[in-house]
């Protein structure tokens, strides 16, 4: 008996297949881990983080990832048990051993720093819901790995067990509800291309804004329309609504601006969506420190907040913080 399994041998097909269920094993491991964590990373934002990703672009690849690689996986791992089923001998095959092992391997190591890393954050007093969910996350991708293939390597592979079918349905399950979930926090792909819109509306906004807030120091007083801010010496061009709706008061531009009075106006839109007060204020109203003049000014701290449909920014100057430049040298 001993000989005849010494004789297995690892044919292309074997080879190819084992590697190819190992690489998507991995891949989900991985992007499952990396959707928990934006989902994780939205549900508990960093207060000290300048920066958001509005479009989720690393949820995107994740949910992408899974949905692809994740069926590829059952796929390849169902057609090997069946393989090893007809024929019980291929569990020696020396690919599947190796690769058995290596993935026990990487599995335990990573519960292991996992751990430690609790631990350590744990006794340092800096340990914060938003970490110890990430850390749990791990723990549990890590532990399903090796749970199942420790019994995997046990088991009889001749006979069906209604414990890896259990398995399989719950993690299954775990993947697509993660999925879901990541659909409910980053929107459908239709809301994020509003989303980009509005996002490219609030940016050409900052902009105008910024023009306006120039020209009122170099000339000491507002523009009477937006066309004035156009200089082809500096290069500014008024930007343009990237999908605009017609209305009546504003440019063709689809921007609107109105001048109050002599250092009060109003920049107008019409946006897609309403602002999501939990998400895209983080990224709309953070304080941000930049550079204009001699001196630091914060030009995202202003409240970019708004409904849907045509919505106007009430803004005024303060003579103080944005004096008018006098004698300048160009």
């Amino acid at each position: 008996m001993e000989n005849i399994e010494n004789k297995i041998k690892t044919t292309p097909k074997d080879f190819f297949v084992f590697i190819g269920a190992m690489a998507a094993l991995y891949a989900s491991a991985v992007s499952l881990i990396n959707l928990l964590f934006e989902i994780i990373n939205a549900s508990f934002p960093d207060a000290l983080s300048f920066n958001y990703d509005n479009f989720s672009s690393g949820m995107r690849w994740s949910i992408a990832s899974l949905i692809i690689v994740f069926p590829i996986y059952i796929f390849l791992s169902q057609f090997i048990n069946k393989d090893l089923a007809a024929n019980f001998l291929k569990k020696n095959l020396g690919i599947r051993k190796w690769l058995t092992y290596l993935t026990l391997f990487v599995a335990g190591v990573t519960i292991i720093t996992d751990l430690i890393l609790l631990i350590n954050t744990f006794l340092g007093g800096e340990i914060t819901a938003r970490f110890a969910f990430k850390v749990l996350s791990v723990l549990v991708v890590a532990g399903t790995v090796f749970a199942y293939y420790l019994y995997d390597l046990k088991r009889d592979v001749g006979q069906k067990s209604n414990k890896m079918k259990l398995l399989a349905w719950v993690v299954s399950f775990a993947v697509l509800a993660s999925i879901v979930g990541g659909f409910f926090i980053m929107g459908s792909p239709f809301t994020l291309r509003m989303k980009r819109f509005d996002e490219r509306r609030v940016s050409d906004l900052q902009n105008i804004q910024y023009q306006i807030v120039n020209f009122y120091q170099r000339k000491g007083s507002l523009p009477n329309g937006l066309l004035e801010l156009e200089d082809p010496i500096s290069g500014f061009i008024l930007p343009r609504d990237p999908n605009p709706a017609p209305f009546v008061g504003y440019n063709p531009g689809g921007y609107g601006y109105i001048k109050v009075s002599d250092l009060s106006f109003k920049l107008c839109a019409n946006f897609s969506l309403a602002s999501d007060a939990q998400i895209d204020s983080k990224y709309m109203t953070r304080s941000v420190p930049v550079f204009l003049g001699d001196s630091y000014h914060s030009y995202l701290n202003e409240n970019w907040q708004h409904a849907s449909g045509e919505q106007c920014f009430d803004r005024k100057i303060d003579k103080d913080l944005y004096p008018i430049l006098k004698n300048q040298k160009i």
